[in-house]
């Protein structure tokens, strides 16, 4: 069966300049993708990830200047977590406390440590402490030492009228376990703990509905090995489930299919590659403007369209 991790978390955000900064001045994170919303490339579109921007260590935001704030709501992502090391927790909340980071206590969840905070535009986010991952290699770049660095996702928690649905397509499509429950949240897992492995459903029939804006997720992708393979899964979609995925959608750094899930949360389906070294190198990732070939000839009016970051 298909094993498909989180590729990455997509959300709205709001002043570009101030994602820039809680993200990789806060955060430590590194602008691995400088571009612009395909759909509408009048905003940005901000790839924030680990040295070489690898499916998995992958948070992206489209920033909006005047959004207003969201509002979240059930069918939607409630919380993205990011991985760091064990022990790193403590690091954390000092710098929270000294960045005026909004912040939770730090709380465990299914046995795991957790700081909940939220970033500049009440994005919902959380650090989980991640036995070994200090082995993972952390970006030489980052204004934080490698011993605390963020090295990726973690986990995403879904807010469901109910869980069922939502979870037959993890478990029949994406190859997740069903794992324990605390409360009203389930743990859906794949084997092996891979990093972006981890799905929790929280199931609150009769919730308030979503308001899409500031902080809120526009859409969770999970990955594919290539293309092959996620034809496979949309396959299983239509066949399984009377689910019909988009066409297939050129993103130039990886080519994509979108879902609506019985839940109502927007799902994709990315490919590993060709990968964000496909138009810069390596020391170059997320420096100047990358535009698809089809908008580089209205490249003046976009950059002018565009705000300085």
């Amino acid at each position: 069966m298909t094993h498909s991790p989180l590729h990455h978390v997509s959300i709205i955000a709001g002043q570009a300049r101030q994602n820039l900064a809680f993200y990789t001045e806060i955060l430590g994170m590194r602008l691995v993708k400088r571009t612009v919303n395909y759909d509408d490339p009048t905003s940005y579109h901000l790839y924030y990830g680990d040295a070489v921007g690898s499916p998995g260590s992958l948070i992206t935001f489209f920033p909006w200047e005047h959004v207003a704030p969201g509002r979240l709501g059930v069918g939607e992502t409630q919380e993205t977590v990011l991985s760091v090391p064990e022990e790193s927790l403590g690091f954390w909340l000092h710098r929270f406390l000294e960045k005026g980071v909004v912040h939770d206590s730090i709380e465990k969840r299914f046995g795991q440590s957790v700081l909940p905070f939220r970033d500049v535009h009440g994005t919902r986010l959380a650090l989980a402490s991640v036995p070994g991952n200090g082995a993972v290699p952390a970006w030489e770049g980052s204004p934080i030492g490698a011993e605390h660095a963020i090295r990726g996702l973690h986990s995403v928690s879904l807010l469901l009228e109910e869980a069922e649905p939502t979870a037959r397509i993890l478990t029949e499509v994406f190859g997740y376990e069903r794992g324990p429950s605390e409360a009203s949240t389930t743990r859906y897992a794949l084997p092996g703990s891979p990093a972006g492995g981890i799905v929790d459903l929280r199931a609150v029939g009769g919730f308030l509905k979503p308001r899409s804006g500031g902080g809120t997720v526009h859409h969770i992708a999970f990955r594919a090995r290539d293309g092959a393979e996620q034809a496979a899964m949309a396959e299983a979609l239509k066949r399984d489930f009377g689910l019909e995925p988009t066409e297939l959608r050129e993103r130039n750094y990886f080519q994509s299919i979108y879902v609506r899930e019985p839940g109502h949360v927007l799902f994709e389906i990315a490919t590993d590659g060709p990968g964000f070294t496909v138009d810069e190198t390596v020391d170059m990732l997320g420096t100047r403007l990358m535009l698809p070939d089809n908008f580089e000839p209205m490249r003046a009016e976009i950059e002018a369209a565009l705000p300085e970051l």
